[in-house]
């Protein structure tokens, strides 16, 4: 199994405006990567996490999660975390009802033997995130809920209970910003920033302060920008924006609807998956794309990226263990 180097992913982030991307290329400007990274998509025809690089085409993948279906159906959200204990492991979320945190380097990878801990918070949940040094671990439902579990020692998820659950409408997307220690979550109309209070099972969400995305539009993820440590990148109905950490001003990055997940490498190129309405193989998933789509740094539509048996991506991600 190849090993993915994070040094180019976890480097100094380089300050630059929000709006870096508004420009929309025409041509498919290249068919490469001007740098290589590699990608984490949840891929929901065969029901897989698989990660791949940017650089050449999607063949052979490098690292596969596969579930299998029932309260794993349709992988919804994956984040790679790096821990004391178990090295790296993949934080997953399945609309079929299930999260969990995967021990990524385990043997038998290809179902759920590797799980560490596993929930089944239901209502459709769409994002799970892992608070560092306190070993919590929040899932957001998009039924209208933050679930909270908290530890009752930090190195062993095994020991992960139910501690919170908070009423947020349309919750979908999460991330820890640990540049100001806050824990972030988007549905819908607004993105909130929690303080994390407390640990172990006195873990709490506390302090919530509102970011409007638009009374109209449904967020549908969060993510950091490895670019620009100062913001986070949100897709949701109508539009990719970037909230800034400190002000919480909101700046346009792509007018583009339905973008389920967008992504920045720390060289400025990009990536999403934008649903495309359409279902494919008969089935009735018209929320994904079988190609993602990658920007260069300035932001023009560059390449894509798909797989020979029609992938349905729901979301890509940047495979990176830091937070930023």
């Amino acid at each position: 199994m190849m090993r993915l180097s994070r040094r180019t992913l976890l480097l100094g982030a380089v300050s630059a405006p929000a709006a870096l991307w508004l420009a929309e290329g025409t041509a498919q400007a290249t068919a490469q990567a001007a740098t290589s990274y590699d990608v984490a998509v949840c891929e929901q025809y065969r029901n897989q996490v698989q990660i791949y690089s940017s650089a050449a085409g999607w063949t052979s993948p490098h690292w596969v999660w596969s579930p299998g279906g029932g309260g794993w159906a349709n992988l919804s959200d994956v984040k790679f975390r790096s821990t004391a204990k178990f090295g790296e492991v993949a934080l997953v979320a399945a609309s079929g009802g299930n999260v969990g945190i995967v021990h990524k380097n385990a043997s038998g990878t290809q179902g759920t033997g590797s799980l560490l801990w596993k929930a089944s918070p239901g209502s459709n949940p769409h994002a799970i995130e892992r608070i560092p040094n306190i070993g919590a671990v929040v899932a957001a439902s998009s039924g209208g809920y933050l679930h909270v579990y908290g530890p009752t020692a930090v190195n062993d998820p095994a020991t992960l209970a139910l501690v919170q659950t908070i009423s947020f409408p349309g919750a979908h997307g999460l991330w820890y910003d640990d540049v100001h220690n806050r824990l972030w979550a988007v549905g819908q109309g607004k993105a909130t920033s929690y303080q994390v209070s407390g640990s172990y099972r006195n873990t709490r969400l506390v302090g919530g302060v509102n970011v409007s995305i638009g009374s109209g539009n449904l967020g549908h993820s969060l993510d950091a920008s490895y670019k620009d440590s100062g913001i986070l990148l949100v897709s949701h109905t109508s539009a990719v924006v970037a909230i800034n950490k400190t002000t919480h001003a909101v700046s346009t990055v792509h007018a583009n609807h339905a973008v389920k997940s967008f992504s920045q490498h720390s060289s400025g190129e990009a990536f999403w998956v934008q649903s495309t309405g359409k279902t494919y193989h008969g089935d009735s998933r018209n929320w994904v794309n079988p190609d993602v789509q990658f920007f260069n740094a300035s932001g023009a539509r560059s390449f894509t990226r798909g797989l020979s048996y029609g992938a349905e991506f729901y979301k890509a991600r940047l495979h990176a263990v830091g937070y930023h």
